[in-house]
């Protein structure tokens, strides 16, 4: 069976094809801008030619994108979007319409020089045609990771995030309970949904498998030989780090932060006061994060290994060993599972199919 594993993120798309029948290492690769960056870019582009633009797609990663569109209506030029494209930028339309942006129906009414822009997480057409370039054929099953806040009208987004991530660790917090697949996404995961739905022209539902993109991290990192549980792991991405504690291939405690708003030293102290149960989820959620949550702590002396992971991995690469507690922090090891740490998120989607156990 082939199998092509997409992560997406904020600043990449790693995108690693796997034949079970060959080696691991084999399995042909690619690092390349992310949606957003991309769609970003082709907005920036229509606001320097000056022209309005329409978006058009579905449900897709903000960010980048989200900034390009703010700066084009600055400088004085018309967005109009479909409903579900604008919901990229927020889940509340009202929201959006205040934004000066037009939402319309179709593109019926929109005016003959504007640019079209498509949003989508999954551009299967442009993986393809790059495989054709190769003599490689799309595969029979594909696994993606996009990041997911769940549309929650009622609570904050960070809130609202964390209590799904409380409740798959209470479930068990196994690798399957992180996982679905095209007819198991629940309806709150719009960004989810809407990859299922790109995914849909092409592949059934029992042929994809979707996940959020800090869990996969995770459990790609554990795929590192030096992953030796109860470990920690770190996943420390371009927007978000996440932090787990995993125990018997679970999750049992956990920290989500904005990278942006994190150093080695701040990060290190969460770690440790995670392990040792201090840690409260206002901690996290009031210096503006995601939170945290810990079912269970094994405790600093029974951790046997620190899994560090994510381009920006160098916050921790950073710090001097004489800055770390030595009787936990020299357990610490950056995951390069099957000798990339790229490329752990994709590892992570690969999980089931993968002979070494996680």
């Amino acid at each position: 069976m082939k199998i092509l594993a997409i992560d997406v993120g904020t600043g990449t798309q790693d995108i690693l094809l796997y034949d079970t029948e060959t080696e691991i290492e084999n399995s042909f690769v690619m690092v390349m801008p992310s949606p957003t960056v991309i769609v970003g870019n082709r907005i920036k582009s229509a606001t320097r030619k000056g022209s309005d633009i329409f978006l058009k797609g579905d449900v897709m990663g903000g960010g980048p994108c989200v900034r390009a569109i703010k700066v084009h209506i600055k400088n004085g030029y018309k967005v109009y979007a479909t409903e579900s494209a604008a919901l990229t930028i927020k889940d509340d339309l009202k929201k959006v319409m205040s934004m000066g942006i037009n939402i319309v129906n179709g593109s019926c009414n929109i005016p003959e020089n504007a640019e079209h822009i498509t949003l989508q997480d999954i551009d299967l057409d442009a993986i393809e045609t790059a495989l054709e370039g190769f003599g490689v054929d799309m595969p029979d099953m594909v696994a993606v990771a996009v990041q997911d806040h769940g549309n929650s009208p009622d609570i904050s987004n960070r809130i609202y995030r964390f209590r799904i991530f409380e409740s798959l660790i209470d479930q068990g917090g196994d690798f399957m309970h992180f996982a679905y697949d095209g007819n198991s996404v629940p309806e709150e995961f719009t960004r989810m949904a809407s990859v299922s739905r790109t995914l849909g022209m092409r592949y059934d539902s029992g042929d994809m498998r979707i996940m959020d993109t800090g869990p996969a991290a995770i459990f790609g990192a554990l795929q590192d030989p030096n992953a030796i549980q109860p470990a920690i792991v770190v996943n420390i991405g371009n927007g978000h780090t996440l932090a787990a504690i995993v125990k018997d291939n679970r999750v049992v405690a956990l920290l989500e932060h904005h990278t942006s708003a994190l150093d080695g030293v701040k990060l290190q102290r969460y770690i440790s006061d995670l392990v040792t149960g201090k840690l409260e989820f206002n901690d996290i959620f009031d210096s503006g994060g995601h939170g945290s949550y810990i079912k269970e702590t094994p405790g600093s002396d029974a951790i046997e290994s620190i899994m560090i992971t994510g381009p920006k991995r160098s916050m921790m690469q950073s710090m001097m060993q004489k800055d770390r507690d030595e009787k936990l922090w020299k357990k610490l090891h950056f995951a390069a599972p099957f000798g990339s740490m790229m490329l752990s998120g994709c590892y992570g989607l690969l999980t089931p199919h993968i002979e070494k156990d996680v």
